[in-house]
């Protein structure tokens, strides 16, 4: 029987494009025992799956041969952490996060630094976030002279600059030498790129950009275009530092929105002010937040009033009044007043983790479109190859064409046809995108997701707590089918609407709440259930009393169980066609009171619906609310709607839907979740249960409609670059092929069109990450 398979991370440096992935991927996949491989290079992880894990020395010194550093994560390592851990050596003298704010947290490190404290004396004169392609570490002499904006690789294109230059300059003071001496800068540089590529191909990766370089330049060098030769090998490392600086910036757009909580926090024991770890925090304990500091995890105020920034975790600009009772979000940024604050989730728990958790899971998950240009970019490079191949022995074997001029040809070919461009053209445009999101409250769990977001026709809204406000009111409380302007039996009444705050008790539902506010607000007694409440989805809550088997429930389900009688209808339908929530209580199969509720639409509502028509996609409402309820809410905001649903009839109204293309589910409850699942993409409102925060694709943290609209012309962005990185990246292919072809294109400028147009595709999609709202 086999053992069952162990996970373990690694964070590898060096890495910056979907075709590095390839080659990691590719080489681990050939480990002993080794079931699954995930590659993140936004995160800089290696993930591996195997009933046997093998060693971390083995995993180090396989991808030191390919060019790359490796060091397992410490278990539960984020990439928070990460970015907490390694921000002093991509920061640099007078680099800073942006934490001035903090006091003494920008001065203690705490817990990121407690797991990876062994590795930092190796790490801190190391820029994590470059595409070195070297896992030796720079000399000393280098490595104090590097700018701290270079990544780390970069000593070796320095290097191969220096040998080049040495070259030109004998070459030039003796010209008889010039051959000798640029046939030997050319090997010695390309060294190290040919190392790369044998280890490459022993791993399962022959056909790897090395590769391609590596062929060229031995091959310029046989046909007497040394000189060539040795430029194609500079060009082809100043394009890698090139794209490392670019990789860089993408990495960090995607980074820097993780690193906004504290390090340490004032913990309040007794009265004594102690500086703990932010993670040392537990469910319970007080913390003291000051102005200017922010707040180290969820919790409730306890005493203090302050107006709090809550952008670096909604995106939400404008600060938010905050006093006793009210929650605040871990990362929120107290401005005015101090504040005493409860825990109510622990670091690994708070909102700031599942926001890591999402992006984290989110850059993860491939987008169809990636996934085929990966598969794609496999049979693409050796056919590439061939066709190169082909260009340098026809055209001399079928028309007595000349040998060294079309061998020249094929070699610019060979340089032309490396995949980098190709591949990270997708990836890097989504990391982008879900980074931009994820600063303004937007949160995407994937490529797949932008993707289908992005060709949404239909998006359908629950109306409880999404279209409104979450928060109804109770309005009326009747006997059925008598009229509350009319003086009637108050005790009676006042009995009824305690019999159903008693049966709501326990639940989270709006509806239930406001029963239970309005039933406290009068004063009123409310009496215990003998076996608790029990839920029907979409139908009403019954519990037993000493007088009896209380139901508070929907109209029609009072109406098919017989409580209902035909005579409470018309005062049923006159409140809800004032655009209420009516719900019936019942003891023993006997209507006792009508109770009418209501919740008016969010304020941005009716403006978020306008916004999605515009951009060409049909807003619904499915709601389990009653129709004349329904069509109220649904006329003032302009939206179709579909009412009285149960759960299941959610289910086939989306699947109905879904005939005419995909669409999308915005909800926010339990009842939503099973809707959100079946939709093309789920949205949850940010407001929301954590099981439809759970279920759903994206969410929306600031609980605005008109995000909706936000998140769908992100995506339409993020795809839209993409477009436009392919025809940039094969376009420039094509271009180059045709020239080349003619005679036009020295090798020199082969090499610029592959490393050129990688760095002109990952400068598009960091643009991504300047998009705004128009």
């Amino acid at each position: 029987m086999n053992a069952p398979a162990a996970t373990r991370r690694y964070r590898v440096e060096g890495m910056d494009c979907a075709a590095c992935a390839l080659k990691i991927e590719t080489a681990v996949q050939r480990l002993p025992g080794v079931t699954g491989v995930a590659v993140n290079v936004a995160l800089q992880r290696l993930t591996i799956e195997a009933e046997a894990q093998p060693a971390a020395a083995e995993v180090a010194a396989l991808l030191k041969r390919l060019g790359y550093a490796a060091r397992p994560e410490p278990a539960g390592a984020t990439a928070n952490a990460a970015a907490h851990a390694h921000a002093p050596c991509c920061d640099g003298p007078g680099h800073h996060h942006g934490h001035d704010h903090a006091h003494e947290h920008e001065h203690q490190h705490g817990h990121a630094h407690d797991d990876h404290g062994k590795d930092h004396g190796a790490d801190h004169g190391e820029d994590h976030f470059g595409h070195s392609h070297a896992p030796e570490t720079a000399p000393s002499w280098f490595a104090a002279r590097m700018p701290v904006w270079m990544p780390a690789g970069s000593w070796q294109t320095l290097l191969a600059m220096a040998i080049v230059a040495a070259a030109f300059v004998v070459a030039w003071i003796v010209p008889s030498w010039s051959r000798a001496v640029w046939s030997l800068a050319t090997l010695i540089a390309v060294a190290p790129i040919a190392r790369r590529a044998w280890a490459g191909a022993a791993t399962g990766s022959p056909f790897t950009i090395e590769t391609l370089l590596v062929v060229a330049a031995v091959g310029a060098l046989l046909i007497g275009e040394s000189v060539e030769a040795a430029a194609v090998v500079v060009l082809f490392n100043i394009g890698e530092m090139l794209e490392g600086v670019a990789a860089g910036r993408a990495r960090a757009g995607v980074t820097a929105l993780l690193d906004v909580v504290p390090r340490t926090a004032l913990r309040d024991r007794n009265g004594t002010l102690e500086t703990v770890g932010a993670d040392a925090l537990a469910v319970g304990d007080t913390v003291v937040v000051r102005p200017g500091d922010r707040a180290p995890s969820d919790g409730e105020i306890l005493s203090g009033a302050s107006d709090m920034n809550e952008a670096p975790v909604t995106g939400e600009s404008t600060p938010v009044a905050r006093r006793a009772g009210d929650k605040i979000y871990a990362g929120a940024i107290n401005l005015t007043g101090e504040l005493r604050v409860r825990i109510t989730s622990a670091a690994a728990d708070n909102t700031i983790a599942r926001i890591i958790a999402m992006v984290e899971e989110a850059q993860e998950k491939k987008a169809p479109i990636e996934r085929f240009i990966n598969r794609f970019s496999r049979w693409y490079t050796p056919a590439a190859m061939a066709f190169a191949a082909l260009v340098a022995i026809l055209p001399p074997l079928l028309a007595g064409q000349p040998w060294e001029t079309w061998i020249y040809r094929g070699l610019a070919v060979l340089l032309i046809a490396c995949p980098c461009a190709l591949v990270i053209s997708t990836p890097a445009a989504i990391a982008a995108a879900i980074a931009n999101g994820a600063r303004r409250g937007l949160l995407a769990k994937g490529g797949a997701t932008l993707e289908t977001l992005a060709h949404v026709r239909t998006i359908a809204f629950d109306k409880t707590g999404t279209l409104t406000r979450g928060e109804p009111r109770v309005t009326n409380v009747t006997p059925p089918g008598g009229d509350d302007a009319t003086p009637t039996d108050a005790t009676a009444i006042n009995a009824a609407l305690a019999k159903a705050a008693a049966v709501e008790m326990g639940s989270n539902h709006p509806l239930g709440l406001a029963i239970i506010a309005e039933a406290e607000a009068r004063g009123l007694t409310i009496p215990r259930t003998l076996d608790g409440s029990a839920a029907t989805a979409g139908k009403g809550v019954s519990g037993r009393l000493d007088s009896g088997l209380v139901t508070v429930g929907s109209p029609r389900q009072a109406r098919e169980s017989g409580a209902l009688p035909a005579s409470a209808d018309a005062r049923v339908t006159q409140l809800e066609s004032d655009g209420k929530t009516v719900v019936v209580v019942s003891e023993d199969g006997v209507a006792l009171a009508l109770i009418a509720l209501r919740d008016e639409p969010r304020d941005d509502a009716a403006a978020g619906v306008a916004e999605l028509k515009a951009l060409g996609v049909t807003p619904v409402m499915l709601t389990g609310d009653n129709a004349h309820t329904a069509a109220a809410i649904g006329a003032a905001l302009g939206l179709a709607v579909e009412a009285e649903l149960l759960p299941g009839d959610k289910l086939a109204a989306i699947d109905r839907l879904q005939q005419a293309g995909p669409v999308a589910m915005v909800g926010d409850g339990i009842n939503d979740a099973p809707a959100l699942a079946a939709a093309a993409v789920g949205v949850a409102m940010g407001g929301g249960t954590d099981v439809a925060l759970e279920t759903a694709d994206a969410a929306l943290l600031r609980n605005r409609i008109g995000d909706v609209a936000s998140l769908i012309r992100l995506a339409r962005a993020g795809m839209g670059n993409i477009r436009q990185n392919l025809v940039i990246a094969l376009g420039l292919k094509a271009a180059f092929l045709v020239t080349t072809l003619l005679g036009e294109t020295p090798l020199w400028m082969a090499i610029l069109a592959d490393t050129g147009a990688t760095v002109l595709v990952t400068a598009n999609a960091l643009r991504l990450l300047r998009l705004r709202e128009a």
